[in-house]
């Protein structure tokens, strides 16, 4: 599957489900600043030029919200700081997961802005405060000893904040198709002496598969994940990755609806195994593609 999509929200005024961040970015975009920029969700794009990457990171029309405010800084904590007080970080645990992880390590461009940056493999890593939506979106299933799949793994940016989330004993297993990006991650996260920590104890594993089949082990058979974040555009339900939700737990993912419309949808499984699937808000992603041919294989090392 394709970890490379770059989304964007779309405004539909039929949609009577939204977040209370997206009522604050609503709210926001009517502000007297001239300068809006566009709301991208996810970190990654698939099969795109520089150009068209740029392209799809401007507004369409009026499928789009914009926002007219800018929550940049000079330092990852003016940044963060930012935007918890422009109300898009709503949570303190949120706050103080991003504020561990510094995003310079991730984003090789401008990494205090408030914009998605170019990571390289015609990949994104999305603008910090959609990484806080899905944060937020997830916190309440992200406990102390849980377990997360993040599809799509990227930069492995998301995948180093979801596990500050589930410290001090969950793990967190990052999905990515592409080989260069896993391995990237990888040395990535080994550029903080917490990274190194975290891929040394195995709280945090990269992996190199389709995400669409999600990921079992054999000795953990049932285990399931009590989160899971989906970065890309899937048509249809990835049935697989809705058995793997554990009981209690809650996946975030962007679908492709009939019509070709896009929307995040928030599925939960209650205790007894039964399935509620929410539809949020529209969005603008490049869809899942294949997998490679030869998958990466686990590995708990900072980069190989």
């Amino acid at each position: 599957m394709s970890s490379r999509s770059t989304g964007m929200i779309r405004s539909d005024e039929s949609q009577n489900s939204i977040s209370d961040t997206h009522k604050v970015l609503q709210k926001r975009s009517k502000s007297t600043d001239s300068s809006p920029i566009t709301a991208l969700y996810s970190p990654k794009t698939t099969n795109l030029t520089i150009s068209n990457l740029i392209r799809l990171s401007r507004p369409l029309s009026t499928r789009r919200i914009t926002m007219a405010w800018r929550s940049s800084g000079a330092t990852n904590t003016a940044l963060i700081e930012n935007l918890f007080s422009n109300g898009l970080i709503k949570s303190i645990r949120v706050k103080d997961a991003m504020l561990n992880v510094d995003r310079g390590h991730y984003a090789p461009r401008e990494p205090y802005a408030d914009t998605p940056q170019y990571v390289g493999h015609h990949a994104t890593i999305s603008a910090p405060h959609m990484h806080a939506h899905a944060c937020e979106a997830l916190l309440s299933v992200l406990k102390p000893n849980g377990r997360v799949l993040d599809v799509g793994s990227g930069s492995g940016y998301l995948t180093h904040v979801l596990a500050n989330l589930v410290e001090p004993d969950g793990e967190v297993i990052g999905i990515e198709h592409i080989e260069e990006l896993a391995r990237e991650a990888k040395l990535n996260m080994g550029k903080s002496d917490a990274g190194r920590e975290l891929m040394r104890s195995k709280r945090v594993r990269f992996i190199c598969r389709d995400g669409r089949e999600g990921f079992r082990e054999a000795d953990r058979h049932g285990d399931g994940y009590d989160a899971i974040h989906v970065g890309a555009a899937a048509k249809g339900w990835p049935e697989e990755l809705v058995e793997q939700l554990k009981n209690g737990g809650r996946m975030f993912i962007p679908i492709e609806e009939k019509n070709g419309e896009q929307n995040i949808w928030i599925v939960d499984k209650d205790e007894d195994g039964q399935v509620e699937r929410k539809k949020m808000f529209g969005v603008q992603y490049v869809p899942l593609t294949d997998a490679p041919v030869s998958p990466l294989p686990l590995s708990s090392g900072q980069g190989e």
